[in-house]
């Protein structure tokens, strides 16, 4: 609900200070007293477009300020909390501020943000229903919204939405996975390729070091036996053996019958004994130098093989285990891939399934409220002296079935005002008074189920009079009693049915608007004025009473 208004320096408005209040506010004025400069600076608190010539004369800018008590608009307030633009407690404050050099700034809750959030976090707490850009009748959303809460279906198309968006994600993923099958297949094509190599080498981690090793054995092995076998003979195996020769050292210096050479006598005997120990470990070793030329053959061929796989893949051949272990890891995420392909495929067609069937169901639903719909409106109508105006609520759904965000339906409010005529978009309608008895009786018929708390009717009585106006007075204080309605009129028939009064005029030289919030005598002045026109009698001034005490308590 807008509480408060705060005008500077906007075409004749010097200064202006408005509060409101809940249910029906009516704004009269003599003609051309500027009735409307309050809803246009409302206007562009809501994102409409600005010029530098709505400043006024003198004034380097212009500043308008529209608070909103919030405490039970939940959409405004979880928009506001997504963006972190919450106020305090329960206040949402709009400012939009006009520089003479052409430039505009807006703001929310005193953090600057652009038209488009204006005109967003707008369309959730007022509709101005005349010939204005951000009415939301002339919207399409507007309508599929209207007639959803209007039916009771909103817990089926939130259902619906969370559906779609569920689709949409599934639909992201696959295209994502489809655009990559193709790259990827290339990529399984050549892995499978160097697996197929490497499996059949089957490389083993550590095995080409123990290869060569075993390589260097046995092309040595004639080699290393002879040299072996040559060191053993010499150490320990033919007569003149260098372990014979210390034997006989250790004799000799024994027989010399002296302490010193006995004790380094000593000494070499124990490098004897190590001596006969080394032959005999020496000619062990022999033993293990086999000469295998088959066995040779094969593990040069093998390693000639691993050298060349190796030299393929650019990696060194004691890495080619370790390279298969890789290879494999790519080759089964790729499988994968596919598989979580598959899997998508098929979740997106039983999701598909179930968001017809629901959408389907939603549709019908539609179909239903929207007779209810339009006959309550078209009954609103008629007692709004529009007669021969006949309101379509057009309920189209798509043949095939594609998911749309709230449904399969396309959703649109068509009128014609003379019988005869065919059905056209609101939007297209000529006369703005007619628009704006079409957008009352259309918010009458909703008015319990509207999510909009502040509606605003700009001269919704144009072209009506005496028992319509009476009518549409009634309408606008009905609408007041849930909520919260500004409405600018030049009929006294409806002013004098609101809850509170402002009267607009134009004062001083050069002119500036004014605008004062009418106590109950100065209501009966206007309500005369309204009646009679400048020359106010006893007469006019009776009737102007006697309208006031029928409508007010």
């Amino acid at each position: 609900m807008l509480t408060q208004l705060v005008i500077h320096h906007y075409t004749i408005v010097d200064h202006l200070e408005l509060e409101l209040g809940p249910g029906m506010t009516v704004i009269t004025g003599e003609t051309g007293a500027g009735k409307s400069i309050m809803l246009d600076a409302l206007g562009l608190t809501l994102g409409d477009r600005a010029e530098s010539g709505l400043i006024s004369a003198g004034a380097e800018r212009a500043e308008i300020i529209a608070s909103f008590d919030i405490s039970q608009n939940q959409e405004a307030e979880a928009w506001l909390a997504e963006r972190d633009l919450s106020g305090d407690e329960d206040t949402l404050i709009l400012r939009r501020v006009l520089n003479r050099d052409g430039r505009s700034r807006a703001y929310i809750n005193n953090s600057p943000v652009n038209l488009q959030d204006l005109t967003t976090i707008g369309d959730m707490l007022i509709d101005i229903h005349a010939q204005h850009d951000h009415q939301s009748l002339l919207k399409r959303e507007s309508h599929r919204r209207l007639l959803d809460e209007f039916g009771g279906l909103q817990s089926q198309q939130q259902s619906i939405t969370r559906m779609f968006h569920q689709f949409r994600r599934l639909q992201q993923r696959l295209s994502q996975l489809e655009a990559e099958s193709e790259e990827r297949r290339s990529q399984q094509q050549l892995l499978q390729y160097q697996l197929e190599e490497l499996n059949e080498l089957s490389p083993a981690n550590g095995e080409y070091q123990a290869l060569a090793e075993e390589q260097h054995r046995l092309a040595n092995a004639e080699e290393l036996l002879r040299l072996a076998q040559q060191t053993f003979d010499q150490l320990l195996d033919t007569e003149d053996s260098l372990t014979d020769q210390l034997r006989s050292m250790v004799n000799r210096l024994r027989g010399a019958d002296d302490l010193q050479l006995e004790q380094l006598a000593a000494q070499l005997e124990n490098s004897q004994i190590q001596l006969e120990e080394t032959a005999r470990d020496i000619r062990h070793q022999a033993g293990q130098y086999q000469m295998d030329p088959e066995r040779l053959q094969m593990v040069e061929s093998r390693l000639s093989k691993m050298f060349e796989l190796g030299r393929k893949h650019r990696v060194e051949p004691e890495e080619l285990g370790s390279l298969l272990e890789q290879l494999q890891t790519q080759f089964d995420s790729l499988a994968g891939s596919d598989q979580e392909l598959e899997k998508l495929t098929e979740e997106r067609e039983i999701l598909l399934q179930q968001y017809q069937k629901a959408a389907g169901q939603l549709s019908k639903a539609r179909s239903k409220a929207a007779q209810a719909l339009q006959s309550a409106v078209n009954q609103q109508l008629s007692g709004l002296g529009m007669k021969d105006a006949n309101l379509k609520v057009e309920v189209e759904s798509n043949v095939d079935g594609t998911p749309g965000e709230y449904g399969i339906d396309r959703i649109e409010f068509l009128v014609s005002t003379n019988a005869g005529q065919p059905h056209r978009a609101l939007a297209k309608v000529a006369s703005g008074g007619e628009l704006s008895r079409i957008s009352l009786a259309i918010q009458v018929a909703t008015a319990d189920t509207s999510r909009t708390p502040t509606l605003v009717f700009d001269e919704v009585d144009v072209g009506i009079g005496g028992a319509v106006a009476e009518v549409v007075g009634s309408m606008l204080r009905s609408l007041g009693e849930s909520g919260q309605i500004l409405c600018v009129t030049h009929l006294p028939q409806v002013a004098s049915q609101g809850h509170h009064h402002l009267q607009v005029s134009k004062a001083g030289k050069p002119s500036k608007a004014e605008m004062i919030n009418l106590s109950s005598n100065e209501r009966v002045e206007e309500i005369a004025r309204m009646l009679g026109g400048v020359e106010l009698t006893d007469q006019t001034k009776a009737h102007a009473e006697e309208m006031l005490a029928l409508h007010q308590p």
